[in-house]
């Protein structure tokens, strides 16, 4: 691999979306593992790890615990057909409550827009 494609933390940071902090934090519980270090110990993403930030990025954004992240990254480490009925149970949960949040937030919505509905008819 070459080095021009290899990004520093700040980079990585900035192309995922997740802070410097964030990064090393996913790290250190596990989510981010062999994470290439260039000669002064410093750490390099590869395109693979900005692969699987995309991946955390989504589970994150859709409120995906982190103790089930976590659970996710073990079972995707094994990898192969063992884990795969695994990583669809768990992923299929997890869209299930995505399911129910999109819901809520659909009743919501249309409870701000009867709110609007009355205030602008109470303008006349």
């Amino acid at each position: 691999m070459t080095t021009q494609q290899l990004l520093t933390p700040a980079e990585a940071a900035e192309r995922s979306g997740f802070s410097l902090d964030t990064l090393r934090y996913y790290e250190r519980i596990g989510l981010l593992t062999g994470i290439t270090r260039a000669a002064g110990g410093h750490r390099r993403f590869t395109p693979d790890d900005l692969a699987w930030l995309g991946i955390l990025r989504c589970l994150r954004d859709t409120g995906m615990p982190i103790a089930d992240m976590r659970r996710y990254a073990e079972l995707a480490r094994v990898g192969g057909p063992e884990s795969l009925r695994d990583r669809i149970a768990l992923l299929e949960e997890h869209d299930s409550v995505v399911d129910e949040q999109i819901a809520l937030l659909e009743r919501r919505r249309a409870h701000l827009r009867e709110k609007i509905a009355h205030y602008r008819g109470a303008l006349g």
